[in-house]
């Protein structure tokens, strides 16, 4: 059974090495890189060479990346300089996760995007997406910008990251996946009891997991179950018992989504 968890479960800067350590302990088979999603940090060759070296001596893949929106560097920014800025940092995580071993980056879009620019920076990202096969998921704050972003652009190039815990904040987000589960490349899965982003293990709060289930089993995303969840409101306050909570509940929504395609007619 495959599992991944976010690497910014506890903390999402400095050395990653500690944390990867103890996922892999706890039994998870891959990581969602989440390291420095928020700031304009630049990985160089030295560290995502040595980032390859931790995944590799603990049997870690890299399953996706969370791509960055930094405070100055931002590929939705109204300030074409930070824009630009931006794009290349898009760019860095996208080569960075290519030499990984993975082939999508996540990316937020803006609520309320600047279209021109933001199409700006998706047409400049294109032929890096094209020369890496690397592609662009759009995760789901808003879904209005969203769907507007997957009518612009082919599969090959853009899909969707469905992310649970957004999808539960408003009102038919599974609804919503269900019309546009063929263009699904990722998942940030989480849970929450509707009133906020809580990052909070599966089962614990109000998202509908059974369908959700079906929903990712009929769907074109074909990795495995892949957790977002950080300790910051889980109300476990131990380490190791939180990873084993993880990796628990990962493993019975990964057994539903395997039942629900067994069931699948021609299975």
């Amino acid at each position: 059974m495959k599992l991944s968890i976010t690497t910014d479960y506890l903390e999402d800067r400095g050395d990653p090495s500690p944390y990867l350590r103890r996922i892999a302990e706890a039994g998870f088979s891959g990581v969602h890189w989440c390291h420095q999603w928020n700031t304009d940090f630049v990985y160089c060759r030295w560290e995502i060479e040595q980032i390859g070296r931790w995944l590799g001596e603990l049997g870690l893949a890299m399953v996706d990346l969370h791509g960055p929106v930094g405070p100055e560097k931002d590929w939705g920014s109204r300030r074409e300089y930070e824009r630009l800025a931006g794009v290349e940092l898009v760019a860095n995580r996208m080569e960075m996760v290519a030499q990984l071993g993975s082939d999508v980056v996540i990316m937020h879009l803006p609520a309320e995007p600047e279209w021109d620019g933001m199409r700006r920076s998706l047409d400049a990202l294109e032929p890096v997406s094209r020369r890496l096969g690397v592609r662009v998921a759009v995760e789901n704050i808003e879904f209005a910008p969203v769907e507007r972003v997957l009518e612009w652009y082919e599969p090959s190039f853009v899909g969707l990251c469905y992310d649970s815990g957004h999808g539960n904040l408003r009102p038919g987000g599974l609804d919503w996946l269900e019309s546009r589960k063929d263009r699904l490349i990722s998942v940030h899965l989480h849970d929450n009891r509707g009133g906020r982003d809580e990052h909070n293990p599966l089962f614990s709060g109000t998202v509908d997991w059974a369908r959700l289930a079906g929903i990712v089993a009929r769907s074109s995303y074909g990795k495995c179950v892949s957790m977002e969840v950080t300790m910051k409101d889980s109300g476990i306050a131990d380490e190791t018992a939180f990873l084993r909570t993880v990796h628990e509940t990962g493993g019975r929504l990964s057994q539903m989504i395997e039942a629900e395609r067994q069931a699948l007619p021609g299975r």
